[in-house]
């Protein structure tokens, strides 16, 4: 399977980090940026050719992973449009962006999946919200969740609408759990505990609570 990303920042990097180690014979991973400090990461780092016209980026690809932020979005939709057929499947992480949004940039029949992956992915321990369009292929949604679970657990909904309660919980809540970990490291030093022993007592009693819940 050949996956372009477009796009090369955190996200991009932990789903590649996650899809190379341990390889995967079948897999081959393009990533385009216009960032030449990210392409020369992503060379060195992962070993994968990197592009500056996504156009050429995406010849060839079963799937297509728009990695961009979504103020981005527009201009990369009128970079794609008429490059990509409806055989390929466009993976969207960008937040906010509807199926309806990039169909009507890149048709009605191509295949889309919309995903809300979480921070805690960056470290391979994030759970992402799905849905598909109805244009994908069962192996579609397979080649879907194949990439997003390089990071963390999948979730599939029935109903895009549903997206922005995911949104509400697994994407916002990793900042209520950062916070709640900042008020037990506080209160640990005003009991007299140092510093880094309180912070380290805080943040690994919320790791390990996360953990028991999560078995």
């Amino acid at each position: 399977m050949l996956i372009t990303f477009i796009g090369g920042g955190n996200m991009a990097t932990a789903l590649i980090s996650g899809l190379v180690n341990p390889p995967r014979a079948h897999l081959k991973i393009r990533v385009c940026d216009p960032s030449g400090p990210a392409r020369e990461h992503l060379e060195s780092t992962f070993e994968v050719p990197t592009y500056t016209d996504a156009a050429i980026a995406v010849t060839d690809a079963q799937v297509i992973v728009l990695a961009v932020k979504p103020q981005n979005m527009p201009a990369v939709l009128a970079e794609l449009a008429g490059k990509v057929g409806p055989e390929q499947l466009v993976l969207s992480i960008a937040a906010g962006i509807t199926i309806a949004s990039i169909q009507a940039s890149l048709g009605e029949a191509q295949a889309i999946v919309r995903s809300m992956p979480n921070t805690p992915a960056l470290v391979g321990h994030g759970i992402t919200g799905v849905v598909e369009s109805p244009q994908c292929s069962p192996i579609q949604r397979e080649q879907a969740e194949e990439i997003l679970t390089a990071a963390g657990e999948v979730v599939w909904l029935e109903d895009e609408s549903l997206m922005d309660a995911v949104t509400a919980v697994s994407g916002t809540g990793p900042a209520y759990f950062f916070l709640l970990t900042e008020v037990l490291a506080a209160a640990a030093r005003e009991l007299g505990l140092p510093p880094e022993t309180a912070d380290r007592l805080a943040s690994i009693t919320c790791f390990g609570a996360g953990a028991m819940m999560a078995s």
